[in-house]
């Protein structure tokens, strides 16, 4: 219909199991429905009256933008909101999407009130993202056939659908893809009761014996994420079945973390590599990203999306003008003497 004689092809692009195929461990551990997401409360009250009154209209909800760093269950959201609204969700990342051929071949296949999740969606290419406006907007989409002088464009009408977008760099997102969407949620890191209230329901579904206080030193040791708790579960359950008698204690989570490399604040070894990098080799810093990512053999995006946020959070490291810095803290952390002299000219960069 769009293309003569071109078929195009969206069974690699786009999958409804897409993420039972990438995890399938992963995939039994995530809430099915808002009641059993844990956290994140005020988004949980503010998506299950939007959900509520889209239903009630008989209506496709808006399009839902969801930021935050990775694993705090953006993807979770997205398969939630499409079990709640009774709706059939498709996914695909934007580093898929490389021509608007595939993207056209998705919009044109996806039924009437379905979900589309698009991750990565600050990796969206710009004849993409100008495809997917008016779709967004009009529930159509531009296409030219022909070639030359004989080219012309034709709407085609496509059903109306929900778009999520989920990214970890809203400020990479453009500003006109980014007013498209009716609503917003950023999901920040997850309080240590929350992650405690998830691990107490991984460990049931997983079958696991688990301590009280085995749970809460769990919970301090990761990094106020839901992936990585689970993550950390799985393992200690392999630890407590081989060095213990099953059952997750105090003492086998000590053993673990000792073992895996992760301190009662669930700073891994490259957490402290970085710290201390930047610390004896920059004297404390300033230095850029990608100077420190090189330093430390880490993809910058690895740097910027997964260690930098919590060593900020936890007020280990800063973000400046003229690049990363070592706290105080970082120095304490690290059993090195902090001898640097305040510079009022190094403000902090939001």
């Amino acid at each position: 219909m769009i293309v003569e004689n071109e078929e195009i092809q969206v069974t690699s692009l786009l999958s409804s199991t897409f993420q039972s195929e990438a995890d399938a461990q992963e995939n039994i551990l995530r809430p099915k429905t808002l009641a059993d997401f844990q956290g994140q409360v005020r988004i949980k009250e503010n998506l299950s009256v939007f959900i509520q009154a889209a239903r009630s209209r008989g209506d496709s909800l808006d399009h839902v933008f969801l930021i935050g760093p990775p694993g705090l269950g953006k993807t979770t959201l997205a398969s939630i909101i499409a079990n709640e609204m009774g709706a059939e969700i498709r996914m695909t990342s934007a580093p898929a999407l490389e021509k608007p051929k595939d993207l056209a071949g998705i919009l044109t296949n996806v039924t009437e009130g379905s979900i589309f999740f698009i991750d990565e969606i600050h990796r969206m290419r710009p004849a993409l993202e100008e495809m997917l406006y008016i779709a967004m907007e009009d529930f159509e989409i531009d296409w030219v056939i022909g070639q030359g002088p004989a080219a012309r464009t034709i709407r085609i009408p496509i059903p109306r659908f929900t778009l999520i977008g989920a990214t970890t760099k809203a400020g990479q997102v453009s500003s006109p893809l980014y007013s498209r969407f009716g609503i917003t949620c950023r999901i920040e890191f997850y309080q240590e009761e929350e992650l405690v209230s998830i691990i107490r329901r991984s460990a049931r579904i997983l079958e696991t014996s688990i301590e009280e206080s085995a749970i809460r030193l769990l919970a301090k040791s990761s990094r106020g994420t839901p992936r990585i708790a689970n993550r950390l579960l799985r393992r200690l359950r392999d630890y407590a079945s081989v060095l213990g008698n099953g059952t997750i204690n105090d003492e086998i989570v000590r053993v673990s973390m000792e073992r895996l490399g992760i301190d009662g604040q669930g700073l891994e070894e490259q957490d402290r590599n970085i710290l201390r990098t930047i610390i004896k080799f920059y004297d404390g810093g300033p230095v850029g990203a990608e100077t420190l990512a090189i330093s430390v053999g880490e993809a910058i995006e690895s740097l910027e999306d997964f260690y930098e946020p919590y060593l900020i959070q936890k007020g280990y490291l800063k973000r400046t003008p003229r690049g990363r810095m070592a706290t105080s803290m970082a120095y304490d952390l690290l059993n090195m003497p902090y001898d640097r002299k305040p510079d009022e000219n190094q403000g902090i960069l939001f």
